[in-house]
């Protein structure tokens, strides 16, 4: 017999270390091409880092995406960023890239004003062009501008740094401010148990995730997706076994991993809850994409054949013994 079942799962997630310092920096060049180039110490390991740098970048000189290269993880010529975890990289080295290339900006609004005749702060940057606010009409190119700062002897450079306001908890009631800022979000799973195998199957989740702002809706659909996908193998399958010290299933052979097939559906619902400390509003999305998966699926299970699971994975066997015990 298949039963089915729904489930909730909801958390908040600190977004970066937990009451440390947590500072990263960047470069940011702009090039007599119209092109900039950006030094950032943060790890792109698949997440989509380095195009988020690029979009925030290029948002805030006013340039195509496309014009924006960037050096990433270097050692040799890039600053110090931290490590890409506690889905920290978009929320402090964006703030890092949004601030350095805000200060390249300054120059190139202040030649703007110049050659426009108006002051620095009524110039917009925006579609590669330099205009008053308010008056698009009246604009110059950005390759004029450009060639006003070479005629002036100035470089459009900018440096910047991030470090959230975070305090370290006190060591005895651990009260405190440990993050700047928290992502939050809600899981619904539907799951359909065999009563007679007791292979438990994810049909479809819902993932509502506040991010903030989306710097890049795709990459953000792709990280909700991933988690889900890491999420189902967490709580269904993956299982270390110990045995006199040793682990006793090293391999992906044995220490089951879910796969693209086994994939539920996955709807990613976007909330988009500005938050005013990070760039454009946008906080962290890595982690949470994977923690509310297990709860849900747990309480869907338990939806489905009334039995509470509190130990991971929930594998057939656990089911049929449970079962049995009814």
């Amino acid at each position: 017999m298949k039963k089915i079942g729904i489930g909730i799962g909801s958390m908040f997630y600190g977004i970066g270390n937990t009451g440390l310092p947590n500072p990263a920096a960047a470069f940011v060049e702009v090039h007599s091409d119209g092109s900039a180039t950006v030094l950032a110490g943060a790890a792109d390991i698949g997440q989509g880092s380095n195009t988020v740098m690029c979009q925030i970048v290029a948002e805030v000189l006013g340039i195509d995406y496309e014009s924006v290269n960037i050096t990433s993880a270097d050692t040799a010529v890039t600053p110090e960023a931290g490590a890409t975890s506690a889905s920290r990289q978009t929320y402090v080295s964006g703030n890092a890239c949004k601030i350095a290339a805000e200060m390249a900006k300054e120059t190139l609004v202040k030649v703007a004003g110049e050659i426009l005749g108006e002051e620095a702060d009524k110039i917009v940057l925006k579609n590669k062009k330099a205009f008053v606010e308010g008056c698009e009409e009246n604009y110059i190119t950005l390759s004029d501008v450009l060639k006003g700062l070479k005629e002036r002897g100035l470089i459009a450079v900018g440096s910047g740094t991030f470090n959230p306001n975070a305090s370290s908890l006190d060591p005895v009631t651990m009260e405190g401010n440990p993050y700047a800022t928290y992502a939050f979000a809600t899981h619904i799973a539907q799951v359909e148990v065999e009563t007679e195998t007791g292979k438990i199957k994810v049909l479809k989740i819902i993932a509502a995730h506040d991010v903030g702002k989306a710097i890049n809706e795709i990459n953000v659909e792709g990280q909700i997706e991933g988690g889900c996908l890491m999420g189902t193998g967490f709580a269904l399958s993956e299982e270390i076994k110990i045995e006199n010290a040793k682990m006793q299933n090293p391999n992906f052979s044995k220490y089951l991993i879910h796969t693209s097939r086994d994939m539920p559906e996955i709807y990613p619902v976007i909330v988009e809850e500005t938050d005013i400390t990070g760039p454009f509003g946008a906080k962290g999305v890595g982690e949470p994409t994977l923690i509310p998966v297990a709860p849900a699926i747990i309480n869907a299970v338990y939806d489905a054949i009334g039995i509470r699971f509190t130990e991971l994975p929930i594998t057939p066997k656990k089911v049929l013994e449970a079962l049995h015990k009814m």
